[in-house]
């Protein structure tokens, strides 16, 4: 496994932004070097310490499931090879771990299908029997598997805020009545294609996140990363209980953690800067990335 990448510098190509995980540069006018680094973010804050691999699991997850759902939507790849971008010094940095994409404009909205009560969206049910104004059955459970699969769009926050849970009808007042319904009709796709086959393999894909943008004619394109733990909430099936929040393949380790941790001798606060994070939970972390992917791309 090569070093942990904390954050990129290629110095040929212009910094645009560097997000909670991904370094974003500017490749013309027309495309972007997307370079996913092992960082890590919990609670909206960037932990100080990589996770080893991170970056490059990512990516290879990302690529498999824009493959296997390109004939649902189209995406933003473009089919080239991220090093041949870089002065030859930062190959190494981009190896394995970045993706040259078209350059879209991004919809101002978070595309989150869930097929099971958890989360954000549990804690709403609890107060309003809905979820981001979908009326749900009576009687359900954390971890419920729902009747079908819910679309429950958010605002896409800035860096250090929280995306916030929208209705449906918000939606449509920010993206118009045909965009909104057409990016629910293919998320809703995606999920269900996506949760079918990782059932498969031992993995239920309670929730997902997707992202979509215009090309410049206009055509809705799915982009940014999709489909990876970060991004979505992993269970193994062997371990699934309803009424219990099952252990996940994602960073509830670390955010587990850090709900427990000092600073100070007090609770932290879920604000910068976090604690430093134990090499236990760093390795921990990385082997549950690890056996995701595992488990979804190279098992069988």
């Amino acid at each position: 496994m090569t070093a942990a990448l904390h954050t990129s510098s290629i110095t040929s190509l212009p910094l645009l932004a560097r997000g909670k995980v991904r370094d974003n540069y500017a490749v013309g006018d027309d495309r972007l070097l997307m370079v996913a680094s092992d960082r890590l973010s919990a609670f909206d804050v960037i932990m100080g310490e990589p996770i080893p691999g991170k970056g490059e699991l990512l990516t290879r997850m990302a690529l498999f499931w824009f493959d296997r759902l390109k004939d649902i939507v189209p995406n933003h790849l473009t089919g080239e090879a991220p090093e041949s971008v870089v002065a030859p010094a930062e190959v190494a940095q981009v190896k394995g771990r970045s993706m040259l994409v078209k350059r879209l404009k991004p919809l101002p909205i978070e595309a989150v299908v869930r097929g099971y009560l958890a989360g954000s969206g549990w804690a709403e049910y609890q107060k309003t029997g809905e979820v981001c104004g979908v009326k749900l059955p009576a009687g359900l459970k954390n971890a419920s598997r729902l009747p079908e699969p819910i679309f429950t769009p958010a605002t896409k926050a800035e860096m250090g805020d929280h995306d916030e849970n929208i209705s449906f009808e918000k939606m449509v007042e920010v993206v118009g009545r045909d965009r909104a319904e057409a990016v629910r009709r293919i998320a809703i796709s995606l999920y269900t294609e996506a949760a079918a086959y990782a059932l498969t393999k031992g993995i239920i894909i309670a929730d997902t996140k997707f992202e979509f943008g215009l090309d410049e004619d206009g055509t809705l394109t799915l982009m940014d990363e999709v489909l990876t733990p970060d991004s979505s909430r992993y269970w193994p099936v062997e371990s699934y209980v309803e009424g219990v929040n099952p252990p996940s393949y994602d960073k509830q380790f670390v955010r587990d953690w850090l709900e427990q941790a000092q600073v100070d001798g007090r609770p932290w606060g879920k604000t910068a800067p976090a604690p430093a994070l134990p090499a236990d939970v760093v390795a921990k972390t990385a082997d549950k990335y690890q056996e995701a992917l595992r488990r979804l791309v190279e098992a069988g």
